[in-house]
């Protein structure tokens, strides 16, 4: 069983779903894109949607870097091995699509990796929103622009666009 709840945070409100192998998924509901909920989530939280819930609130008050959370993401080998490679960038910092392709061993990969990161299914907690343009501009992000120029400055990490969108 799939189960998720609906959280409100100081970054806009989410759901968080998780199974008995962890956590599957944290989307943010934006008044014009809608959290996903999978066909097949049953409302209820569970102990590791609550724990995520309470974490991902300490992380936004600024008293929280790493999360302690069991991660069970559903993609490809690829996938994973992208989203893998996403939680070894350090809080506070970023990379480029081309340095986290090199992370993975294939320079020819920039775009598939950016194809896996828009396809993460944690966000935050998998921090894709740590990779940014080359040239330090910001890119896609599922969540928005906005928000991933609010969690970059959280974090205290630097881009071309910082001073435009704050």
């Amino acid at each position: 069983m799939i189960g998720y709840e609906l959280y409100a945070t100081a970054f806009g409100d989410v759901a968080i779903a998780a199974d008995a192998d962890g956590l599957l998924a944290l989307t943010f509901h934006r008044d014009e894109r809608p959290a996903r909920i999978g066909a097949d989530w049953q409302r209820g939280a569970t102990a590791v949607t609550d724990a995520a819930a309470r974490q991902l609130q300490e992380y936004f008050a600024g008293a929280r870097r790493d999360f302690d959370l069991p991660l069970a993401p559903r993609g490809t080998e690829f996938q994973r091995r992208v989203w893998e490679a996403l939680l070894q960038i350090p809080y506070g910092e970023t990379r480029s699509y081309r340095e986290q392709a090199a992370m993975l061993g294939n320079l020819k990969a920039i775009r598939a990796v950016a194809r896996a990161n828009g396809a993460n299914p944690i966000a935050v907690i998998v921090p894709c929103h740590r990779v940014i343009g080359a040239d330090g501009s910001l890119t896609g992000y599922a969540g928005g622009l906005d928000l991933k120029a609010r969690l970059l400055t959280l974090e205290g990490a630097r881009f071309a666009q910082q001073a435009e969108l704050l």
